[in-house]
């Protein structure tokens, strides 16, 4: 592990469905207004890697025949953001530390979402979401990566390119989307299947049921006369930049 310098700076990287909201909010969509025996084979195909996301999100949208945009603003404003999460954001803001949101959902339920709870000032990189003439809805990938097919929007370019081997990197997630971005980050807090991916691979995380944990905790690192970074997070980001 390399010894961090006096100067600390955090950057913080935070999933949308299943960590800042109460549910996963692209699994809830398919399942109340598409075909939700044919979403969950989806799904299912995904995490056993017969399909990429950008593939799941692809077929999940086309289980959506007749897309009711008034129903769905109502469905996503019935979502509710985990509680904690207001005074974590504010705790950053007041003390510098960077967010960024990064979903491999899709921006209309998350601006949407972000908006009615007055958060729509947040960095948030997502999947796109448009809507045809004919009442479809359409995934547009402005970040996919070729080479990592694990996310339709690529969540450890995001990290990459978002701060330097200077900074602190913390990851906060749930999910399969999750395990490759937490790979490169210094720090990871995690829960439900991120967990269980970093007992599996021996990967160093603090477990989390909600944002005041979590702020507590960073507060505490932040404090730390000696802070370390992950030294195999270090190895993995310069793969990446070795790859030009």
């Amino acid at each position: 592990m390399t010894l961090i310098p006096d100067k600390r700076n955090f950057k913080i990287f935070i999933d949308f469905d299943g960590t800042i909201t109460t549910q996963d909010v692209g699994e809830q969509m398919f399942l109340k207004f598409g075909d939700a025996r044919e979403a969950r084979k989806i799904v299912e195909r995904w995490i056993s890697k017969e399909i990429t996301s950008t593939q799941s999100w692809e077929l999940l949208c086309a289980t959506i025949s007749d897309f009711n945009e008034e129903e769905f603003d109502v469905f996503l404003d019935e979502i509710i953001i985990d509680p904690t999460f207001f005074e974590f954001e504010r705790y950053c803001n007041e003390n510098g530390i960077a967010l960024f949101v990064l979903s491999d959902g899709l921006d209309y339920y998350i601006n949407r979402i972000f908006s009615k709870n007055n958060l729509d000032h947040l960095n948030v990189y997502s999947n796109r979401m448009i809507k045809t003439d004919d009442n479809k809805i359409k995934p547009v990938f402005p970040y996919s990566d070729e080479e990592c097919k694990m996310c339709a929007n690529c969540k450890r370019n995001h990290i990459i390119n978002n701060s330097s081997d200077d900074d602190i990197t913390v990851y906060i997630g749930d999910g399969y989307s999750d395990t490759c971005p937490a790979q490169y980050v210094d720090y990871i807090f995690a829960k439900n299947s991120l967990l269980k991916f970093c007992e599996k691979e021996r990967i160093s995380y603090f477990p989390f049921n909600n944002f005041g944990e979590i702020k507590i905790m960073i507060e505490e690192l932040r404090t730390r006369r000696r802070l370390r970074k992950r030294h195999q997070a270090e190895l993995k980001r310069k793969e990446v930049y070795q790859q030009g």
